[in-house]
């Protein structure tokens, strides 16, 4: 559900950058059918197998007459349940975030005013618990659909929901990583309840009671991680906006804060955890007749499974922070390092080693997984990390247009009506000089970072943040992290874009501006091109590269422009059928000029 949900969040996130409506609402719809498609199987699947299933995340004897009691009520509800996660981020993406938050909370709200009630009020136990999950998503559900009948930037109609794989495929790769992420959460859970079940009978505990500990251990980290998600989530915007202006001190600086925060905290919780976890044990229960081996294990398991819980809250921030600036290749080694290439080795490994030379000593040695997995990912983490920051500079590829040639004013001028001249370039042809030098001979004004300046002037919106939103950032690499801002900072650009045409003639540099006014009949849309040691040539003599860095930089940025311009228009970027005039600025900057003049003069009438 999370998948398509936040595939569709993202694919919607496009649309409105496109301008794309059409698209947006056969995507939503597609995901809603394939969705109530994958609920009825999985329906289907859990009351056929529902107890071998069971008993492989680790109901025991004890426990599964209950399980399956539980599991047969929610399977009737699992097409609005899968629903409601489903349309959650997709509402989130339309600009209602507090909305999406009302969904999910109300339901759990219900959920825990119905558990007494149900289940010692009425006296009917696992029943009483299973209908007040039920309900509460009933709920969430009810509410959910609700909002699509007064939806912002889509409108559902019947024929939203004919399938058009077509579309919908790119809503399943932009969320793809949701599904990693959440996947391996599942495939973790599952292998520690099966070490859990096999260990725990060998041992004095039984299965039970480590599976309750562990449990309750899931959700009084879940409530540490989810505090230190949200500073570090805090921090997203900051290090966007200065990673977009090349203000690396403040990503810096804001870093350490965060750094900071998110060590006291979870040095705080460690000397508590560590000192009385019954603090956090006996909330959930004491273990009844078994009380003094559940209070045993628990202890064991809170002093030692989250011994180092501050690495865990510190792999996770350089998880998020990596996503943030850019690089999510960083943030996936974070996380999959620890969960998937250490933790459950560590957990399979460990009990079998210790139970080969004493009996009944797995169940421990397995709570060791944990610490173990979080010193070796910390290790890569900091090493990443420091790395990062040694090379921040030149991890930015810089652009040929950071030279300068800005104008000193904001404002847009007027010009006599004409000829609009938009311009896309390679790195390193020199498009930007050349739209300068042809805007001066023709006396018509010139516009290229000047569009983002007068975008925030106008929308409101931070200039660095709309500068990050540029062609010189690869947008779709870290989209779902800023999905509600971008199509803002997007349309903002298109609103100024589409104001400098209508004040008159003018050349528009980069920003998708020969598709943004390609109903503009007096449009002239050019390419300029260069052969690749003409480009190299030029990127060396301007920033003092070596001839490799030229090069990484040269693919680099016009990677990033071609992910721009995929992203805005749906099309290739150096297809030549997008421009009416395509031009190889290899004869020279002057002469490039003169020729564009020429043209454009002939054309004009002059």
């Amino acid at each position: 559900a999370w998948w398509i949900g936040d595939g569709c969040a993202a694919h919607l996130s496009i649309c409105q950058g496109r301008n794309e409506s059409e698209k947006s609402h056969k995507s939503i719809g597609t995901g809603m059918v394939v969705i109530f498609a994958m609920s009825i199987v999985l329906f289907v699947v859990a009351l056929t197998l529902k107890e071998p299933i069971l008993r492989l995340f680790g109901a025991s004897d004890q426990t599964i007459d209950m399980s399956k009691t539980y599991l047969t009520i929610l399977c009737f509800f699992f097409p609005l349940y899968m629903l409601q996660n489903m349309a959650s981020p997709v509402i989130r993406s339309d600009g209602s975030p507090i909305y999406s938050m009302i969904c999910l909370g109300s339901g759990a709200i219900v959920n825990i005013i119905l558990d007494p009630i149900f289940i010692y009020g009425l006296k009917w136990g696992i029943n009483g618990a299973a209908w007040a999950t039920a309900i509460g998503q009933v709920v969430s559900f009810v509410i959910t659909f609700a909002y699509f009948f007064r939806s912002k930037t889509f409108k559902l109609s019947l024929k939203s929901f004919i399938p058009n794989f077509k579309i919908f495929k790119e809503a399943l790769i932009l969320g793809i990583s949701s599904f990693i992420t959440q996947i391996s959460i599942v495939i973790i859970s599952l292998v520690c309840n099966i070490m859990l079940y096999k260990y725990g009978v060998l041992s004095k505990y039984g299965p039970d009671i480590p599976i309750s500990i562990i449990s309750v251990e899931t959700k009084v980290f879940t409530v540490l991680i989810n505090i230190i998600v949200g500073i570090v989530l805090g921090g997203q915007p900051i290090f966007g906006y200065n990673i977009g202006a090349k203000k690396f001190n403040r990503v810096k600086q804001t870093y350490l804060y965060i750094l900071l925060a998110t060590i006291i905290i979870s040095l705080l919780f460690t000397l508590i955890n560590e000192i009385f976890p019954d603090a956090f044990i006996l909330p959930f229960g004491d273990g009844g007749d078994k009380r003094d081996l559940y209070m045993e294990y628990g202890r064991k398991t809170f002093r030692i499974f989250l011994s180092l819980v501050t690495f865990t809250c510190l792999i996770k921030f350089s998880s998020i922070f990596f996503q943030a600036v850019g690089k999510p290749f960083f943030a996936m080694i974070c996380s999959l390092s620890r969960d998937i290439v250490c933790f459950i080795p560590a957990v399979i490994i460990l009990p079998l080693i210790f139970e080969a030379k004493t009996e009944g000593t797995g169940i421990i040695a397995l709570l060791y997984a944990a610490p173990i997995a979080d010193t070796i990912t910390i290790i890569i983490s900091a090493s990443l990390t420091i790395y990062y920051f040694k090379n921040i500079s030149k991890l930015y590829p810089r652009d040929e247009d950071e030279l300068g040639f800005e104008n000193e004013t904001n404002d847009i001028k007027e010009s006599n009506s004409g000829l609009i001249i938009t311009i896309a370039r390679e790195h390193g042809s020199m498009g930007k000089q050349i739209g300068r030098l042809l805007a001066e001979k023709l006396g018509i004004p010139f516009y290229y970072k000047e569009v983002v300046a007068l975008a925030a002037k106008e929308s409101g919106l931070d200039s660095n943040y709309l500068n990050n939103i540029s062609e010189n950032q690869a947008i779709n690499s870290n989209l779902y992290l800023t999905k509600n801002l971008i199509p803002e900072a997007l349309n903002a650009q298109k609103e100024i874009i589409r104001k400098l045409a209508a004040k008159g003639s003018c050349v528009i540099v980069g920003r998708c501006a020969n598709y943004i006014l390609k109903d503009t009949p007096n449009l002239l849309s050019i390419y300029i091109y260069a052969n690749e040691d003409y480009k190299i040539k030029n990127i060396m003599e301007a920033y003092n590269d070596d001839e490799a860095s030229a090069i990484k930089n040269m693919k680099s940025s016009d990677l990033s422009r071609s992910n721009y311009y995929k992203f805005i228009t749906g099309k290739d970027w150096k297809n030549f059928n997008n421009y009416k005039l395509c031009i190889d600025s290899s004869i020279g900057i002057d002469k490039t000029v003169e020729l564009l003049y020429i043209i454009i003069s002939e054309l004009l009438g002059n």
